[in-house]
């Protein structure tokens, strides 16, 4: 990285949460870092979770290691300062970053990708049967314990229940099965989708919806819609018409909520308590602040919470941080309409869809697997030298945070 000149403060950029938007920054940053400045990369993870292959890990047709980004290594690349912490809150007066266990970090510009949770899982956290599907760092594991738990004081089929109807449930809800199917685990599985909805994978055309639900009915994958779940105790759940379910494991994969970082933080939010931004993505409550994928809402124009927007947002971000910093126009992000889906169903085979256009087939699989390898692979990098800039709390590699980010 270039030194600044003498006589030149040196500004410091931190970014808060090192998902899809905020990981492409520190790899452009690794090959054009900002004269003058020195990047600070904040997260609750050591690794993050490429959302576009959990589905497809579960169902054991990648290794783990594939999904994930070593935030070390990726920092290191950059040369930048990694640590490992939870935020406790901003001081925008001072420009500061506030932590309960270290000394503030002071920053001139942040950009904050924290992601998000989903709808109501807290309302059921008292549960052991409730597994959220974020934080997905830490999703495999978590599932994976629940139902050898599970398995362990129960005999017959292993019951588990599905919470939300989007694309994601319906993904996770096939892959687990098949790697129920294709594994040595001894018993069967029994998988039901519970939706609110009249039907499942919300915002799909008609053709893809009717195409998902034919799959799901040849796989014996039950859609309970229309009610939705409003109790979660330790041997079962409850809907809203009062009736009962028995299970043994609840995967809740409702739609996007703002995880609780968002709401310590003190800036102007939308409605749901994601952090209202301008289409520059800048902060409504300050120009310094950018707050990309999930954790911002653009509320001249609204988009839904998504990878593709947030990968969108990329090459927005990157200029719009330079333009900040030397004084020149930003950019404005203008989502698009419609987009490339790409399902995975866990048979080897894909749901493409795009405009009216749906197939489902294994070339489709291929060209989902080829994307995604494409896509993480560019922030995937081996460790440069046992002597990286880490700072961490004594104990944040062991423990499980209670807020939670993606990626």
């Amino acid at each position: 990285m270039n030194p600044p000149p003498a006589n030149v403060e040196q500004k410091t950029i931190v970014l808060l949460g090192i998902g899809h938007t905020n990981a492409h920054l520190v790899k452009r940053w690794a090959e054009d870092p900002i004269p003058g400045c020195r990047l600070i990369c904040i997260s609750t993870f050591p690794a993050a979770t490429y959302s576009g292959m959990l589905p497809g890990t579960l169902g054991h047709q990648f290794h783990d290691d594939e999904m994930r980004i070593d935030l070390a290594a990726l920092a290191d690349q950059a040369g930048a300062e990694l640590i490992l912490a939870d935020t406790d809150g901003i001081d925008l007066t001072e420009g500061e970053l506030h932590f309960c266990d270290r000394a503030p970090v002071h920053f001139d510009v942040l950009s904050i990708g924290v992601g998000s949770m989903p709808v109501g899982w807290q309302q059921h956290s008292d549960s052991k049967l409730l597994v959220p599907i974020k934080p997905m760092q830490t999703f495999l594991q978590r599932l994976e314990t629940r139902l050898q738990d599970a398995a362990a004081v129960t005999t017959g089929p292993l019951r588990v229940a599905v919470v939300g109807g989007g694309v994601a449930s319906v993904e996770i809800a096939l892959c687990l099965q098949q790697q129920w199917q294709t594994g040595d685990r001894g018993r069967p599985i029994e998988i039901e989708i519970f939706t609110s909805s009249g039907h499942v994978a919300d915002g799909m055309p008609g053709r893809s919806v009717r195409m998902i639900e034919r799959l799901l009915r040849r796989r014996e994958i039950a859609i309970h819609r229309g009610h939705r779940v409003v109790e979660v105790t330790d041997t079962a759940l409850q809907t809203d018409d009062e009736r009962w379910f028995d299970c043994d494991a609840v995967i809740w994969a409702t739609g996007a909520s703002a995880p609780p970082v968002l709401d310590r933080l003190g800036l102007q939010t939308d409605d749901r308590g994601f952090i209202a931004t301008s289409k520059t993505l800048q902060s409504l409550s300050d120009e310094r602040i950018f707050a990309v994928g999930d954790s911002g809402t653009v509320v001249d124009a609204p988009s839904p919470k998504a990878g593709v927007y947030a990968v969108r947002q990329c090459p927005i971000l990157w200029h719009n941080v330079n333009a900040f910093l030397s004084g020149e126009t930003l950019q404005r992000f203008e989502p698009q309409r419609d987009f490339l889906k790409l399902l995975n169903t866990g048979d080897g085979k894909a749901i493409l869809q795009y405009g009216p256009f749906a197939v489902h087939a294994r070339w489709c699989w291929w060209l989902k697997t080829w994307i995604d390898k494409r896509f993480v692979r560019q922030y995937q990098f081996a460790p440069q030298h046992p002597g990286h800039t880490l700072v961490a709390t004594e104990d944040d590699q062991s423990r499980e945070p209670l807020s939670c980010r993606e990626m």
